[in-house]
């Protein structure tokens, strides 16, 4: 994330696992549970579903995010719609999260874009900061256990 762009959350890692052992973490329900929020994840465009995480009144959002599948080319990219369930909500998300994979050497180099944060918005600007953090502790701690743990089976 750079200082000076508002609407986004960037994150890059690589990952010392190949493309299609972090492909099955990012796109099978039961391994994205473990790392990330349950959902009825299907890989199918169009796919609509909902995940539950811990509500945040203060930067307004209630918890439920309805996600849908809006593209994917398998092991290179996934990209998701996410909205809070509450449209009347101040913080009224409407954000999409982009997971591109590049090979590299024996891992994977992996970006994250979380993207069409309002810059205008104080609470998703406080959203933004937190989200920031939170994507970066969630892809190199939680991601990388239950890579480490597919890696064992």
């Amino acid at each position: 994330m750079t200082a000076d762009d508002l609407t986004a959350v960037r994150v890059e890692q690589f990952l010392a696992h190949p493309p299609a052992k972090v492909w099955r973490a990012l796109t099978e329900p039961e391994l994205i549970a473990q790392w990330l929020m349950p959902g009825d994840f299907r890989l199918e465009v169009g796919h609509r579903y909902t995940m539950q995480a811990r509500a945040m009144p203060g930067i307004g959002f209630s918890g439920t995010i309805q996600a849908e599948v809006l593209a994917f080319e398998p092991e290179r990219m996934l990209r998701i719609g996410w909205r809070d369930v509450d449209p009347s909500s101040p913080n009224a998300a409407d954000w999409t999260i982009t997971w591109a994979l590049k090979p590299e050497g024996r891992g994977t180099r992996l970006f994250l874009v979380h993207e069409g944060i309002d810059p205008d918005n104080p609470l998703q600007q406080r959203a933004r900061t937190l989200m920031g953090s939170g994507w970066r502790s969630i892809v190199t701690h939680r991601l990388n256990e239950v890579l480490r743990a597919l890696q064992a089976r």
